[in-house]
């Protein structure tokens, strides 16, 4: 395919004129093209194999994949659609195209994941364990400061019923209560940490 201007080119290798213009100065693109100024035409065939060989991965990432898959397009073997491993567990070079791949759709499916739970959120279907947490936790508060209160009112009818001291009374409760509170955290907070996802939340992948 021959004959393709300055902006069709910059179009179908996803590009500005203004790169297609500083191949042309670099002379990357000799060979490639006849003509000058606005009357230039392109010979994409001979465009995609100088590119191809030439083109920095740097710029690839930064062209990103429209640019690989047009360079594909163009029937340049130099792009692969994915690179050649010497290891499955190998670590990708920082110049890998397929590491930007997979960025990219990583990215995507983070950002999936973040509307997904946005929206049930909104719809009620779920609540945050965050949100959960910090109601209980002000409910709890509360409650436990009514009971107190209440052992509090218990020591004094106690101590005037049997004519015993109060502040003593009140302490020997109050101990009680707090080694009490103190034991039942430990033993809920450890089952709390035990508890395993259900298949449900694990499916759920948010």
């Amino acid at each position: 395919m021959a004959g393709l201007n300055t902006t069709e080119l910059a179009a179908r290798l996803a590009v500005s004129k203004a790169r297609i213009s500083q191949y042309v100065s670099e002379g990357k693109l000799n060979g490639c093209f006849t003509g000058d100024g606005r009357g230039r035409r392109f010979d994409l065939d001979k465009v995609a194999q100088a590119l191809g060989r030439k083109l920095h991965p740097g710029q690839m990432l930064g062209n990103g994949s429209a640019t690989r898959d047009a360079l594909r397009d163009l029937g340049n073997d130099d792009v692969p659609a994915v690179a050649p491993r010497l290891r499955s567990d190998a670590p990708l070079p920082l110049n890998d195209t397929d590491r930007y791949e997979m960025a990219r759709t990583l990215k995507a499916e983070e950002e999936a994941r973040r509307l997904r739970r946005q929206n049930m959120a909104e719809e009620g279907t779920w609540v945050l364990a965050e949100e959960v947490e910090r109601h209980t936790a002000r409910a709890m508060t509360q409650e436990i400061a009514q009971f107190e209160t209440m052992l509090r009112d218990a020591a004094r009818a106690v101590a005037d019923q049997f004519g015993l001291d109060f502040r003593s009374v009140r302490k020997v409760l109050m101990d009680e209560w707090r080694r009490y509170r103190a034991d039942r955290s430990a033993q809920i907070g450890g089952q709390a940490h035990g508890t395993a996802m259900t298949d449900e939340e694990q499916e759920a992948d948010v």
